[in-house]
């Protein structure tokens, strides 16, 4: 009978190829269709902002006869100064009138509601009108245009900024009532006990506790809301009628003439109508993003 002894072999050598191609981390491979499609969509972004941009500095007698991608040769302020002698102080106003008059009442009341829905979810009337602010998540603004309109001329509220300002706080509270409810809902009971052993009322709970852990999620919506009433043109459109109501959207029409449009000063229009928002965003990007995120993750 023989035996055969087997020699305990050592780790094994890389080879020079191994050594000089070293095997990557799935982590870290680079994903060239998504970086593709990344800039094919800033692209698309970014391609109407440079065109709007470069357009609103050119001549009107000059817009047609020169290349749109092209810049112009002698650039001029003429479209954002013909925009300003407008009456674009007066829009402007009205639009911030309009829009904070609806953000900080809308804000305030989702804030309440949410948090009575998620402290006093038990109680069944509390549950019925959850429910009903979730179906008004399901009923589009263009769908209740004839009813609305109807009952601003029955309160003999056509043609002021009340009439701009009422229903928009409607149709910005239920989305707020669900991110501020989901925001809620992640603050611990233990606080709420706490609070309440310490002899605290329901009111103080609210302003004390809910409303500093939630910050987020109401920075969110008061930023959400307020893009969306800024850019609202349906409503402005239908409720008023006096040049002295209109909004910067509503107020884009002045430079469309009959039988001709001044598009240079329209896109001039568009920038200072733009800058708004874009500051508003710069400083809420993050709470914006943050809370979107959050709000949903349950």
């Amino acid at each position: 009978m023989s035996t055969t002894l087997i020699e305990p072999r050592g780790p094994r050598k890389a080879t020079h190829r191994e050594r000089r191609c070293p095997s990557r981390p799935a982590a870290r491979r680079r994903n060239w269709a998504g970086g593709l499609a990344g800039w094919l969509w800033l692209a698309v972004v970014a391609v109407p902002l440079y065109w709007t941009l470069i357009t609103s500095l050119k001549p009107k007698s000059r817009y047609y006869a020169s290349n749109p991608l092209v810049p112009s040769a002698d650039p001029t302020l003429e479209n954002y100064r013909l925009v300003v002698e407008s009456d674009f102080l007066r829009y402007f106003v009205n639009s911030v009138v309009v829009t904070a008059g609806a953000v900080v009442p809308a804000v305030a009341v989702s804030f309440m509601a949410a948090y009575a829905i998620v402290r006093g979810w038990r109680m069944r009337t509390l549950r019925a009108m959850n429910g009903l602010f979730l179906m008004g998540l399901a009923i589009p603004l263009q769908a209740t245009v004839i009813p609305v309109y109807l009952i601003i001329i029955k309160l003999q509220l056509y043609d002021s900024l009340l009439a701009l300002i009422l229903p928009s706080i409607a149709f910005a509270i239920p989305l707020s009532v669900l991110v501020l409810a989901n925001f809620i809902r992640d603050v611990p009971n233990e606080l709420f006990d706490s609070m309440r052993v310490d002899g605290a009322t329901e009111w103080t709970t609210l302003w004390r506790l809910a409303a500093p852990l939630t910050r987020p999620a109401i920075l969110t919506v008061t930023i959400f809301n307020a893009l969306t009433i800024w850019n609202g043109f349906l409503l402005p459109l239908v409720l008023t009628q006096s040049p002295d109501r209109r909004t910067l959207p509503l107020a884009l029409w002045t430079f469309q003439g009959q039988y001709g449009v001044n598009v240079p000063a329209v896109l001039a229009a568009v920038v200072l109508t733009t800058l708004p928002i874009l500051i508003l965003y710069a400083f809420g990007r993050r709470q914006l993003l943050s809370g979107l995120t959050a709000g949903f993750s349950r």
